[in-house]
């Protein structure tokens, strides 16, 4: 059975049917979780929030980064070519609430890291750096109100 590609335009009436409403209903939980929920500003004070949401999580995303980059060096699984950060505008990385990095691990350009890639041992080395990193990350840096937050706050009373 082959479908037609879903269309959906805005509707100032609701949706025009029950699957509409689910995903239109889908939609709004998802940004009101990613606490981007706009509904009620004007194009001018939603235009701010989203600044300044997109500038939190630069800072945010910076963070982890530089958090990925200490485990990989320290991990000591291959050179790097620069402990700085990188900068660039890829869509990906645009989402206004969550911390985004792109990691290149290898250039496949170059033969030596080419192979590197294909051994297992450098892929589970660098996967394990990465965690570390992201664990480390997220020991300094828990969404508020998660049961991680509760858990750092619940073992920095232990420590205490």
């Amino acid at each position: 059975i082959t479908r037609a590609p879903s269309r959906t335009v805005l509707s100032e009436h609701g949706a025009s049917s029950t699957a509409a409403r689910l995903l239109a209903k889908h939609q709004n939980d998802v940004d009101r979780l990613a606490s981007v929920n706009l509904s009620g500003y004007s194009k001018n004070v939603a235009s701010v929030l989203i600044d300044m949401e997109q500038t939190a999580t630069r800072v945010d995303s910076t963070a982890l980064a530089r958090h990925l980059t200490k485990s990989v060096a320290h991990a000591d699984i291959v050179p790097l070519h620069s402990r700085e950060v990188e900068h660039a505008a890829f869509a990906v990385l645009k989402s206004p609430d969550i911390p985004s990095v792109l990691v290149e691990t290898a250039f496949i350009s170059n033969r030596s890291e080419e192979r590197l890639l294909r051994t297992r041992a450098f892929r589970q080395g660098m996967a394990e750096a990465l965690l570390a990193g992201i664990k480390k990350y997220f020991r300094k840096h828990a969404p508020p109100g998660t049961a991680l937050e509760a858990r750092n706050r619940a073992s920095d009373l232990a420590v205490s």
